[in-house]
């Protein structure tokens, strides 16, 4: 399950064009009060300043710790080296807390500045907020812009090109920023730079320096449209890689390789393997481009995001948080990574 309720889901999330893609898993009208937060079509980006980022977080001036000596005295101490990182929000009584503390370098990234104003000089074109929210208690939060409509490749493959924000308060994030593109066969979401390992993200330090980077952001952002002719021209170029069965199932030794030389690690490396050439063999999502180095990412990737044992949080969790902090830019590296050893180098020239 979540680790948030379903009244938050429904009330600190946004979930734009449910036209295209329906509504979101935790989807429930009970849980939204006076307001939906599903829209047919994009999400007006007052709506997303009014309803989630209308606070700002804010720095204590010091830190006052309380304790009990070993002879049962009550003594305070100001420690002068740390600050607290709060949530100040003046409209909803109760929801003030403290996120994390942090030594005097920490430079807080407000999410309007970030995750909005940033994003704002791409929503005058043809870009649109497609999703946001604030998890933790708005420790953490994002926004994914996107185009309206989907983009089809002469492969057969159909995708909605996308750039995320993600960043938070409580240190669990860097500023990220993530170009990738959504497949609307399956829901995937693939990195946008395939045959580009790492290019497709730029992350930002909570520093004192980084609102100096505030440049690169801009220049980050302005190249957005790219995605839509980089992805398709990657897709084109590893569909025309071939892969034998012979390098298939030298991929899958080291893929589904058992993680220790035990009767269960065996049995899970088995079981991978098995899915695996399921999806390849006969699964829409990945069996038209089987034999293909394509296929072999989209099969990876349809694995990861649905098959695969997910502990500790829901599948939809999971692929939310890949998808918004570079998480899928590091899988589909991987699998590009893999292959391009067993295909001797061949994807290195992939454009």
């Amino acid at each position: 399950m979540s680790r948030e309720t379903s009244a938050w889901l429904n009330t600190n999330t946004l979930i734009g064009f449910t036209d295209e893609r329906g509504t979101a898993w935790h989807y429930r009208a009970d849980d939204q009060g006076t307001e939906p937060n599903h829209y047919p079509g994009p999400i007006p980006i007052e709506d997303v300043q009014r309803r989630l980022f209308g606070w700002e977080a804010v720095e204590s001036i010091k830190i006052a710790v309380t304790y009990r000596t070993p002879g049962g005295m009550l003594r305070t101490k100001v420690d002068h080296d740390r600050k607290a990182i709060i949530r100040a929000d003046s409209t909803s009584p109760g929801t003030d807390s403290i996120f994390e503390y942090f030594k005097h370098g920490y430079q807080i990234h407000q999410y309007r500045q970030w995750l909005l104003k940033n994003f704002g000089l791409l929503l005058d074109s043809d870009l649109r907020i497609g999703s946001a929210g604030l998890l933790d208690g708005g420790a953490r939060a994002w926004v994914q812009v996107e185009m309206p409509g989907s983009c089809d490749t002469p492969e057969g493959v159909r995708f909605r090109p996308f750039l995320s924000g993600a960043t938070s308060l409580d240190g669990t994030l860097s500023t990220t920023y993530v170009r990738g593109a959504q497949l609307v066969v399956c829901d995937n979401t693939l990195s946008a730079a395939l045959t580009e390992p790492g290019t497709g993200r730029i992350k930002i330090r909570h520093s004192r320096n980084s609102l100096g980077s505030i440049t690169q952001v801009r220049q980050a952002l302005d190249i957005v449209h790219q995605v839509e002719q980089d992805f398709a021209r990657q897709i084109t170029a590893l569909c025309q890689i071939p892969v034998s069965d012979r390098q298939w199932d030298r991929f899958l030794a080291v893929e589904a390789a058992p993680g220790r030389d035990t009767k269960h690690s065996r049995a899970r490396a088995d079981r991978k393997r098995a899915d695996l050439e399921g999806l390849w063999r006969h699964d829409e999502r990945v069996a038209p481009w089987a034999g293909t180095a394509y296929g072999v990412v989209a099969a990876i990737n349809t694995y990861t995001h649905h098959l695969k044992t997910v502990r500790g949080s829901s599948r939809a969790d999971r692929n939310a948080e890949r998808a918004i902090t570079g998480g899928v830019d590091k899988l589909d590296s991987k699998t590009v990574q893999v292959l391009n050893q067993i295909l001797d180098n061949a994807l290195a020239h992939a454009t």
